[in-house]
């Protein structure tokens, strides 16, 4: 697979002008930044015809990084925003830039039935396990024992497994990779942009300042690392007892479906109405 040098994604993608980023050293919303555009930039798509959504957190500031048209919303909220442009445009795709909490915590309702509805959309969806921008609470993924603000003494709640309720909800694609599986990782978002309907690329990204110090691990190297420890590949889960995939996250592709999404489901709804009601041309 050939990769383009990185400055000519730069030069062709982001805004100079809001250049650097916010993004910490060490942080992964960077890399998985740069696979959706090398994505983009694989398939061909029309800068002209996306457009990123996003709530609020540290991945949500993504779209006013890049050189498209956009919508920075507010918290929890991305996937309302994001259905009400699909519905007026169809013709545009629609990427939403989320994290962990903006999608699973507030916006967890939006989330469930934005699959339910079979939204034509794709999700980045980053999980570093906390809500790094505002003070390293833990997040509703955190795997038990994981340390944040409001957790000193590690997270006794159950974490959601985000890719797990996208596959139960409907989601015509989901995948799970972490920002390592920099390959993986673009290959999915290829997919899922040509897919119809719902689909999500969820990536595991190190927060080294709001997570990983709170957890003995102070740099993005050593976050990587843990990953590589407690990940695990979907064939091979398969082949494992349930004992001892505890405290561990299964990674690969989850769903590759194709069920009607929702804009091709509600024109035939438009049509159905007008033919009940006469009003057919």
């Amino acid at each position: 697979m050939y990769l383009k040098p990185a400055y000519e994604i730069r030069e062709k993608y982001l805004r100079k002008d809001m250049l650097p980023t916010i993004f910490c050293p060490g942080c992964g919303i960077g890399s998985a930044l740069q696979y959706t555009l090398r994505a983009i930039d694989d398939l061909g798509l029309n800068q002209d015809e996306i457009v990123w959504v996003s709530g609020i957190g540290c991945s949500s500031r993504v779209p006013g990084f890049v050189n498209f048209d956009g919508l920075h919303t507010t918290h929890g909220r991305a996937l309302a925003f994001a259905t009400g442009i699909k519905l007026t445009n169809p013709d545009l795709k629609i990427i939403a830039f989320m994290g962990d909490g903006d999608a699973a915590a507030i916006g967890g309702n939006h989330f469930i039935h934005a699959i339910r509805r079979n939204l034509d959309v794709t999700v980045i969806l980053i999980n570093n396990f906390t809500y790094g921008m505002t003070g390293g609470q833990v997040a509703p993924t955190a795997l038990k024992g994981l340390k944040g603000t409001t957790a000193p003494y590690g997270q006794f709640e159950n974490p959601f497994d985000i890719a797990d309720l996208a596959v139960s909800a409907g989601a015509n694609y989901v995948a799970r990779w972490s920002v390592f599986n920099y390959l993986q990782g673009i290959n999915s978002i290829k997919k899922a942009l040509q897919k119809e309907g719902f689909s999500l690329v969820e990536f595991l990204s190190p927060c080294p300042i709001s997570f990983g110090r709170r957890n003995r691990m102070k740099t993005s190297p050593e976050l990587l690392r843990w990953y590589q420890k407690i990940t695990v590949p979907l064939a091979k889960a398969k082949k494992m007892p349930p004992e001892e995939l505890e405290g561990k996250i299964v990674i690969g592709e989850f769903a590759d479906r194709d069920r009607p999404g929702l804009v091709r489901e509600y024109e035939a709804y438009k049509k159905r109405a007008k033919k009940m009601m006469g009003w057919e041309e």
